[in-house]
This record gives structure tokens, C-alpha cells and sequence, in this order.
């Protein structure tokens, strides 16, 4: 027996997870490769869609990490990511980090991710960006909790963006600037909230009961927005969101 050595993922080697549906209709990983700071890993096979969870295989964000992640869903495939914990940004000591995801989705292609908190302490210094590009057809079920600080602490300094295209025209365009505490703890901007989480509806109009702070995109999308000061507040919210938009 043959055994086939894979070298090590190097800092700033993207995570890549790639879906197809073959000729006999079966959804089917094309490409799982790990990255330098995540490994995805299947789980057990669904009829209708293709499983795999995100998994953490070192500490991080440290100052000068880069997390990429490339996720492709192709034709008619369908995908679900599933993170088994969160990711802490840790004190960067003056220095700075970045996490970037591309998402492409193909014509009638479904990704839903149920994103972990992603928690930025203080001394950390993130840019996080989310480009996802939506085919005529295609769907993105995306949950996603931003926390400032670990308990007892203030956080540190974000500054996120999301650009999301649906058949070649913007659909959601967000640059989220929180990287000024005493500005973002200002009234009507976050006040006295550290935790920030949505459930986001992209490519489609959700389904499901009313909420009241349901809005909905210019484009076919819809999303819902929480803020508070403590995290279990906003998952338990978010959870009963994600639960009803999957089943509508």
C-alpha cells in the first residue's frame, strides 16, 4: 500500500471546501483541503446535501495571522458547514489579523453555515471580510455572532465588511467599523452592547414568522440583527430564527 504524504498547511494556505453533484445526482466533496488554521472534515453523509465541519488546528488569531477560507457549492449542489466551536481573536500586541472568506455559489447551488461566535478580546486588532457571489438561483443561509471582548472585558478592534452579489448585482454591501471603542459605544451605534448577531438570508426571501427586526433586502434576501450585552441572549434569538427561516 501506497500511503500519499500531504505537507503541512503554511501560514496563509486557504481552507478549501469545494461541492458538486455528479452525473447520478449525488452531492460529492470535489475538494477538502486544510488551511493553516482550519481543516474540514466530513460528517456523516445526508441524502440531500453534503456535511462538513470546519474544524480548528491551531490557536489563533494571533498578530500577522491570515485565515482564508474558499468555499464553491457547484450546480444544483447543496452544502451545510457546521463549526463545532468559535474563534477567539487574542491580544495582538500592537499587531494586527485578518480573516477573509470567498464564497462562490452556483446556479440553484444551497450553502447554509451555522457559524460559531467569533469573539475579538481586548488588544485584538481584526479586518474581517465575507465576498459571497450568488448565481441566478442560488441560496446562502448564513448565521453569524460578532462578541467584543471576553467576560469582563471591553474588545478590541474590529472592522468588518460583507459584499454579497446575486446574478451579478449587489445585493448586500456592509462596511461595519468598529474599531473605535468610543465611538461604537456611543447611543445609537452600539451603546452599552458588545455582542452582535445576525441570521442572514441571501439569494431568497426567508420564510417563517414575523419578527420584529426582520428587514428585508433591496434584492431577493432577508435578515435579522440582534444586539445585546451578553452572548447567551442573542443565540438563544438567533437559534429560534435559524430553526424557523430552515424549515420554512
Amino acid at each position: 500500500m501506497t500511503r500519499r504524504t500531504v505537507a503541512p498547511a503554511e501560514p496563509g494556505d486557504p481552507t478549501v471546501v469545494s461541492v458538486v453533484r455528479d452525473a447520478a445526482g449525488r452531492h460529492v466533496a470535489r475538494e477538502l483541503r486544510p488551511g493553516a488554521f482550519l481543516a474540514p472534515r466530513p460528517l456523516l453523509p445526508s441524502p440531500d446535501r453534503v456535511r462538513i465541519a470546519l474544524v480548528g488546528t491551531r490557536a489563533g488569531l494571533l498578530a500577522g495571522d491570515d485565515l482564508l477560507l474558499h468555499i464553491a457549492v457547484g450546480p444544483g449542489a447543496r452544502l451545510e458547514l457546521v463549526e463545532p466551536s468559535g474563534l477567539v481573536a487574542y491580544d495582538h500586541r500592537g499587531g494586527t489579523s485578518r480573516w477573509r472568506a470567498r464564497v462562490d455559489i452556483a446556479e440553484g447551488g444551497e450553502l447554509c453555515w451555522d457559524a460559531r461566535p467569533f469573539v475579538i478580546a481586548t488588544g485584538a486588532r481584526v479586518e474581517r471580510s465575507m465576498d459571497v457571489a450568488l448565481a441566478s438561483g442560488a441560496r446562502m443561509l448564513w448565521r453569524d455572532t460578532l462578541v467584543l471582548g471576553r467576560s469582563g472585558e471591553r474588545g478590541g478592534s474590529l472592522r468588518a465588511t460583507t459584499r454579497a452579489t446575486y446574478d451579478g448585482r449587489e445585493l448586500l454591501v456592509e462596511d461595519l467599523d468598529l474599531t473605535d471603542p468610543e465611538l461604537r459605544e456611543l447611543p445609537g451605534i452600539l451603546g452599552p452592547n458588545r455582542v452582535i448577531g445576525s441570521v442572514t438570508s441571501l439569494g431568497a426571501k426567508a420564510g417563517g414568522a414575523p419578527h420584529r427586526y426582520r428587514m428585508e433586502l433591496a434584492g431577493p434576501g432577508t435578515q435579522v440583527r440582534l444586539l445585546d450585552t451578553v452572548a447567551p441572549t442573542v443565540e438563544a434569538e438567533l437559534s429560534a430564527v435559524w430553526a424557523d427561516w430552515l424549515s420554512a
